[in-house]
């Protein structure tokens, strides 16, 4: 049985370009706890929520069509194997399609079999679909605030 990778898509009526500067905006779609630079090859970025931590190093740039970030550290603290996403890789398409930009995102590695996948597939689902759609379509998206800064923002 051939394992199935996490993929999702979305599809705006924006530019390549717009689409490819959106996704390197990490902080601004998928989590406020955010190190590093995502956006050549080389860079590396770390990604916090709570407890959790992933470190990215982007492994391959093609400005406007794909990139690709392969997970070079992690703690998914809920997991048996907090290391599970260790070696797996995220890549980016961008693609025209009857006018209007599509964005393919696959987690390879991400699959089926992996304890994560069921959480992670919710995960992936909201910060692709609806998060990053709303940040590219929308101008905001719907990123992760460290508890540290809700708590602020709530206290003001």
């Amino acid at each position: 049985m051939q394992k199935k990778d996490y993929h999702s898509s979305i599809t705006a009526n924006i530019t390549p370009a717009q689409a490819f500067e959106s996704i390197n905006h990490v902080a601004e779609w998928w989590t406020n706890n955010f190190e590093g630079n995502s956006e050549k090859a080389g860079d590396i970025f770390t990604v916090r929520f709570g407890e959790t931590f992933v470190t990215f190093k982007v492994v391959e740039v093609v400005a406007g069509k794909k990139a690709a970030w392969e997970v070079i550290d992690c703690n998914l603290h809920w997991l048996s194997d907090k290391k599970e996403w260790k070696g797996t890789v995220i890549n980016w398409e961008v693609t025209t399609q009857n006018g209007a930009t599509r964005i393919d995102f696959t987690h390879q590695g991400l699959v089926p079999e992996v304890e994560c996948y069921e959480t992670c597939e919710k995960g992936w689902n909201f910060f692709i679909k609806e998060s990053l759609f709303s940040f590219i379509t929308k101008g905001k998206g719907l990123p992760e605030v460290p508890k540290a800064a809700r708590e602020v923002s709530v206290a003001q």
